[in-house]
């Protein structure tokens, strides 16, 4: 299940791509009343945004947060994989932080391990292939 955090993100990462079409930086203040979102966590949320370089930020009066590429570079999954790390379930199956599983004893013939696999790769596919443009214009044909 992805956590409040991640929700967060996602939400506040689809509200700058609707809004980036308007120019300039948007404030935390409207992004987390735009979003649903408190400030204070969101000012945490964004700041990892900001590290990982999907979100710039600007100070001064005018300042606030603006992505850094364009929407349709910029994937649902980058932005599950700052907010919560790798997408696997288990860290066997991880491409970015495989730890062999302390309870395996053939790795190779696991079946939970090539179940788990499977499900990655098929996450990371959808998730990985969903960039926020592509998610506000499903937003607009669902609603």
């Amino acid at each position: 299940m992805l956590t409040k955090r991640s929700r967060y993100a996602m939400r506040a990462m689809l509200f700058l791509a609707d809004a980036s079409a308007g120019g300039g930086p948007i404030a935390t203040t409207r992004i987390a009343v735009a979003a649903n979102v408190p400030r204070k966590f969101l000012e945490m949320i964004l700041a990892d945004l900001r590290d990982a370089g999907l979100v710039h930020s600007h100070r001064g009066k005018a300042g606030g947060y603006c992505l850094s590429r364009p929407t349709h570079l910029i994937s649902l999954g980058e932005v599950i994989r700052v907010i919560e790390g790798p997408l696997a379930l288990v860290p066997c199956v991880s491409r970015t932080a495989y730890r062999r599983c302390t309870d395996c004893t053939d790795e190779g013939s696991c079946a939970i391990r090539h179940a788990m696999m499977r499900v990655r790769d098929e996450t990371a596919r959808i998730l990985d292939g969903t960039s926020l443009a592509d998610a506000t214009v499903e937003d607009l044909v669902a609603a």
